[in-house]
């Protein structure tokens, strides 16, 4: 049916017949109302392309005035001019992937096949803590970096943590360009600017590792803990290995003969580890749990001791060790090892750094005996003019 339309017009018109009901514009062709059996209206726009017809929904009659339905009209017809197909455009634009989609994609193709398990359930985290419910529902191609931008100053108490949402929203964002779901050379996250972090460096001093040794005497005769357990944060300060190292070591990674560990998957991937006197008398006086193959076994058969940490803060508080953490002891086997004259390099493979700007970070540990040699030469020559 074709009518001048106009607000009376649009008020009478009923709904007629079955299926789609419209009423055309006899000013603008191609333009019109869609009634709906419940008596909804709405104001349509239909064009041809491609040989198909094509209808384009304005928005609903009341929520949007006739003056701004033939306006938007008209700027459907000029896009159609222009070779473009308004409908299929905007289908596009509902069905084009979200933040939630990303995230799952990035997970399941990337995290999960190149990442370390536990740097995938990391990522996990981050995507559904912090992400998701700021940007969960945002289209990928339309995130800005004045979002990101936002969104990371919005975690500025946390500023670790908002560093490394940084990195994993950057890597996905390049993958999406890679998929085709955002042009290239498009990331929203170049250029939006890092914490500054603070490098936590905690070291034992040589009393606080006098009670360490005696809380651990202590634990070993009276505590209701099992020895490999007391054992493992020995071994995690007598060899500066990871907690995971130790915890994940089985006794056949370990080499008597040749006094070495051979981690087959660490941080940095398979390394050796070589072992002292210290760190071998702990392994050989551990008792092994028949059919487990873990150094340090769980409370179940066959399984590892899940984590240190309930332990160790029992063991810190006892010891007066305020702020200690279990990664601390790492670095205390690091700061003796520089403190002793061991350079730099030979620290890094100790620790099994693969890149010496890591291991740099004991750098300023090595001035003890530079300092020791100005004292005794500024005294010598201080006591030498003083007659």
């Amino acid at each position: 049916m074709k009518v001048r339309l106009n607000k009376r017009s649009i008020d009478e018109t009923e709904y007629q017949g079955q299926g789609g009901c419209y009423v055309w514009d006899t000013e603008m062709p191609g333009f019109g109302v869609r009634i709906y059996p419940t008596g909804r209206k709405s104001f349509v726009v239909s064009y041809w392309t491609q040989g198909r017809r094509r209808f384009f929904t304005l928005g609903t009659c009341g929520k949007l005035t006739l003056p701004q339905a033939r306006e938007e009209a008209l700027d459907v017809f000029l896009r159609v001019r222009r070779g473009e197909d308004p409908a299929a455009d905007r289908q596009a634009r509902r069905q084009a992937p979200t933040v939630v989609d990303l995230a799952e994609r990035h997970l399941r193709e990337h995290a999960r096949i190149k990442n370390k398990p536990k740097s995938a359930e990391r990522d996990q985290r981050a995507w559904e803590r912090c992400v998701l419910p700021t940007l969960g529902k945002r289209k990928v191609k339309d995130v800005t970096r004045a979002e990101i931008a936002k969104f990371i100053t919005s975690m500025s108490a946390t500023p670790a943590m908002a560093n490394k949402v940084l990195t994993l929203l950057s890597k996905a964002f390049n993958l999406a360009e890679v998929w085709g779901w955002r042009p290239e050379g498009t990331n929203p996250c170049r250029h939006v600017g890092r914490y500054k972090e603070e490098a936590r460096e905690r070291y034992l001093s040589e009393s606080e590792l006098r009670r360490l040794g005696e809380v651990l005497a202590k634990a070993e005769q009276t505590w209701d803990v099992a020895p490999q357990a007391i054992a493992a944060i020995r071994l995690l300060l007598v060899t500066g290995c990871r907690s995971a190292e130790v915890l994940n070591l089985r006794w056949d990674d370990v080499d008597f003969e040749r006094r070495c560990l051979r981690l087959r998957d660490s941080k940095t991937g398979n390394r050796t580890v070589v072992l002292n006197d210290a760190a071998l008398d702990i392994l050989a006086n551990l008792d092994r749990v028949d059919g487990n193959p873990y150094v340090i076994p769980g409370l179940k058969p066959g399984t590892r001791r899940s984590t240190l940490q309930p332990l160790w803060k029992r063991i810190r508080e006892t010891a007066a060790l305020k702020d200690a953490r279990i990664h601390d002891l790492r670095h205390t086997f690091s700061s003796v090892g520089v403190n002793n004259g061991h350079s730099l390099s030979v620290i890094g493979k100790l620790l099994g750094h693969t890149k010496i700007l890591t291991t740099q970070r004991y750098a300023h540990l090595a001035d003890g005996p530079v300092r020791e040699a100005a004292d005794a030469i500024g005294a010598k020559l201080a006591s030498t003019m003083m007659g």
